[in-house]
């Protein structure tokens, strides 16, 4: 798998980091996690089946299966949060977890502000309806009240185009808005909405954003940590071509996703 810019732009912050007479290692985080032998992982647990809550009050899920073997790969115990996605970024840069693994579209602007390691997986855009309902296109979206997830890229973009917007906590929330008919669409990443409509036997009519290229979803981190970088993207290159990836997506999602 190649090296991906994020990588890359770590590498030349630690090269600023050596002319600078500073030594990466003391601005990493790296030795630090180490150290403590955890890395805390933060993710909505609201979006199934990539990351959400069982019966047992367990954060599972395709999302913290891939943060807990990065983990395990890089010699670390994992502790999962869950945190309301629109505030999810101001939370890793206040320090209040070391990662985000929650399905994070890797958007030029978030990269401002943070870094990413992947993608580990792609989706596209796609707007869900109820059977009958007449919406096939992004046209019939005008005057239509449209449900989306809150702090999601796809509010920015649904906001962009002028539609009626309501938002909420998470998928959950859409499908049963729209399932009782309070919005007339949902906003979504394709894939959990697909199975989370398909787990709960939810008849629903789509149509993929043509407007849109495919995205790829990344693990955040804060910026100027390159070691700790590098050792996230290896661990994740190695389970993508070892098997383990496969298995983990197979067992959440049901089907490479890559």
């Amino acid at each position: 798998m190649t090296v991906r810019r994020t990588i890359l732009k770590s590498a030349l912050v630690a090269a600023s980091f050596a002319f600078m007479g500073i030594s990466p290692a003391s601005a990493d985080e790296l030795d630090t996690l180490k150290e403590k032998g955890v890395i805390r992982i933060a993710m909505s647990g609201a979006y199934p089946p990539f990351n959400f809550v069982n019966d047992q009050n367990e954060v599972v899920g395709f999302d913290p299966a891939i943060g807990a073997e990065i983990a395990k790969r890089m010699g670390l115990e994992v502790e999962i949060v869950t945190t309301a996605w629109d505030g999810i970024i101001g939370g890793l840069l206040a320090n209040k977890y070391d990662a985000i693994v929650g399905s994070m579209t890797i958007t030029a602007e978030r990269d401002e502000v943070v870094d990413f390691v992947g993608p580990y997986y792609s989706d596209k855009r796609a707007i869900f309806s109820n059977p009958g309902s007449g919406i096939a296109s992004l046209d019939d979206l005008k005057g239509k009240k449209v449900g989306l997830t809150l702090g999601e890229t796809h509010e920015d973009w649904a906001r962009e185009k002028g539609y009626n917007v309501s938002t909420y906590k998470g998928l959950p929330e859409l499908l049963l808005e729209l399932e009782n008919g309070r919005v007339d669409a949902i906003v979504n990443d394709s894939i959990a909405a697909i199975l989370a409509m398909g787990a709960k036997g939810q008849e629903f009519e789509m149509f993929g954003d043509p407007t849109t290229e495919p995205f790829g979803a990344g693990i955040a981190i804060r910026q100027g940590n390159p070691e700790l970088a590098a050792a996230m993207q290896k661990a994740l290159d190695d389970l993508m071509a070892d098997g383990t990836y496969l298995t983990i997506a197979e067992k959440w999602v049901g089907a490479d996703i890559r």
